[in-house]
């Protein structure tokens, strides 16, 4: 389940609300509850009601709401178009203003996103037609932040102790701070090597890290070994994440 921080919607309807203060004095606009979901093929959907109603004593024509959002380089995040033809003399429509967020295609352009918060850019127009001749338009600028999901992640040297008499037990801390709009669930995937490139063993641990939490784990390897001699002493491990939205890795990390 993702549970998506209600800050975005703050800015997202603060944003409307601004942008379509311009409006005709007859047309009210509100708003029902924001929503969000994970859609079929793993994308975050933003997803606001908008109540549009026309008091005034023409009709309004090519209602039209376009979202932009994009990195502080300037690539296209995501972008989302209302477009309602019209609304009559004391008539209400509701449209549904949706933005669809493809986590992991953004992650696949910058990596950064993943281990450092930012601001993403975001672009409000609202334009329409009063009485089917008279064109209004405005727009706003403003940024939304960007949480990383992995900020501050940091992956320590094994621990080893004695398991069995065939086995050491190997202990790698794992922690990172989940700055992110969204829960990270999934799992945490690893390789252990030792200093000749040879694999000693693979270990694995579930996440279910809520929005702007902190992690402390551990990842749990099982070494066979003849004798004492036998542990690895220096090496590497190579660590991937599986989650919902995305996947990352693998990243190497050397030990001694």
């Amino acid at each position: 389940m993702i549970g998506v921080a209600s800050t975005f919607f703050w800015i997202f309807l603060i944003g409307f609300a601004v942008s379509a203060a311009f409006s005709v004095k007859d047309l009210n606009i509100s708003f029902g509850e924001p929503q969000t979901a994970v859609t079929a093929d793993n994308k975050i959907l933003f997803s606001l009601p908008i109540i549009l109603t026309n008091n005034g004593l023409y009709s309004i024509r090519l209602f039209n709401m376009t979202t932009k959002i994009s990195s502080p380089t300037g690539y296209n995040i995501a972008k989302g178009s209302t477009f309602v033809p019209a609304i009559k003399r004391n008539q209400e429509v509701v449209a549904y203003h949706n933005v669809t967020i493809d986590v992991a295609d953004m992650l696949a352009r910058n990596q950064n996103f993943l281990f450092y918060d930012t601001e993403f850019k975001i672009i409000e127009t609202v334009s329409l037609k009063v009485a089917e001749v008279v064109p209004v338009k405005a727009s706003l600028n403003y940024t939304m932040p960007w949480g990383a999901p992995l900020y501050n992640l940091a992956i320590g040297n094994p621990q080893f102790e004695a398991f069995n008499h065939t086995h050491m037990k190997a202990s790698v801390p794992l922690g990172f701070e989940n700055h992110a709009m969204f829960d990270l669930a999934g799992k945490v995937q690893a390789r252990m090597y030792d200093d000749a490139g040879r694999l000693r063993s693979t270990g694995e641990t579930a996440l279910n890290v809520g929005q702007h939490s902190t992690y402390s784990g551990t990842i749990e390897f099982f070494v066979h070994t003849s004798s004492r001699v036998d542990v690895p002493a220096s090496g590497y491990i190579e660590v991937s994440f599986q989650t919902q939205l995305f996947s990352y890795g693998s990243v190497r990390i050397y030990y001694e």
